[in-house]
């Protein structure tokens, strides 16, 4: 299983802070999402080596319009191997959903943003996988965490109804954050969520890197091509 996490600059813990707590928690890897920061890649390089945990070069595109996500998502599909979308904003949303190039989908119900069946059916056809983020649930308190968690039930029921694909996460923004699977698992079966549901939502992360680190390379020529060993 896998975890998505945010790292200094976007935290106060560094990449490897980060990947270290993880792989003390048993998590198998991490994917490192923050927003737009360069310098991701080289400070992921060698990690996993020393840290015995798979530690995954991410971005998570925020932008204000559709027009400049979808710059940065062709800017950056080719530069790093999990490409999320910073959602919560209806038209972000919809972007989103509709685009092959995006992996994931975050914060779909988050802001002024909503999440129909139409896009949880648009995110089953295009293959974009909606997160399930725990973070509002851990941290918040009060009436805000009353209401995020309705809005995490409904997602649920969305993307359930619609057999889209999805992930979870705990979203951390440092080390201290982390929650182990087994966290997780309990935590998402007091609000409804499914065991094994919580477990395949963690563990996806890891299949989409896998999958693209494969399409990334020498073997693909172009998306849908293959070149087959002569």
């Amino acid at each position: 299983m896998y975890e998505a996490v945010h790292a200094r600059p976007d935290g106060p813990s560094t990449v490897a802070r980060q990947a270290r707590t993880a792989a003390d928690y048993g998590f198998d890897g991490v994917v490192v999402r923050n927003h737009g920061d360069e310098g991701t890649p080289d400070r992921i390089a060698g990690l996993a080596d020393d840290l015995d945990v798979d530690v995954v070069d991410g971005i998570e595109v925020r932008a204000a319009d559709p027009s400049q996500a979808s710059g940065l998502v062709g800017n950056y599909r080719s530069k790093r191997t999990v490409v999320v979308v910073h959602g919560g904003d209806s038209e972000i949303n919809r972007f989103a959903v509709e685009n092959p190039a995006v992996d994931v989908l975050a914060h779909p119900m988050a802001g002024d943003g909503d999440f129909n069946h139409v896009l949880a059916k648009a995110a089953a056809d295009n293959g974009v996988r909606v997160e399930f983020s725990f973070h509002p649930v851990i941290h918040g308190e009060g009436g805000s965490r009353v209401r995020r968690l309705r809005g995490l039930r409904k997602l649920r029921e969305l993307v359930d109804d619609a057999d889209a694909p999805y992930v979870v996460s705990a979203d951390p923004r440092s080390h201290l954050e982390l929650r182990a699977p087994r966290e997780l698992v309990a935590l998402g079966e007091t609000v409804g969520f499914d065991a094994d549901a919580i477990r395949n939502g963690l563990a996806e992360w890891g299949r989409l890197a896998a999958r693209n680190r494969d399409r990334q390379g020498d073997a693909f020529v172009e998306p849908g091509v293959r070149r087959e060993d002569s």
